[in-house]
């Protein structure tokens, strides 16, 4: 996963854009559907739009922010703003 300045052009600023692979998609779907109730004992398959997900990008309006170990990002800015490479246990 990676957190970088966006690269929106509105008057409002880039914003936030966070990227994500397939597998770390595929695992906020399950971690999504286990906080609903949804528990999955073995083997599963996760697609998005009818595909196995490859990739996943969020993009993170002007006026939010986003927030990680400490690190706060304005996304109207995004100013002494560095990619952040997040690991993650997927």
């Amino acid at each position: 996963m990676k957190i970088r300045k966006g690269g929106g052009t509105t008057t409002y600023g880039p914003g936030v854009e966070i990227n994500l692979t397939g597998n770390e998609v595929a695992h906020a779907i399950d971690v999504f559907l286990y906080a609903q109730g949804i528990y999955i004992g073995g083997s599963r398959t996760i697609r998005v739009n009818g595909e196995l997900c490859k990739s996943g990008k969020v993009y993170v309006d002007p006026g939010a922010k986003v927030f990680h170990k400490g690190k706060e990002v304005d996304g109207r800015t995004g100013k002494d703003f560095d990619t952040i490479k997040v690991k993650t246990h997927v």
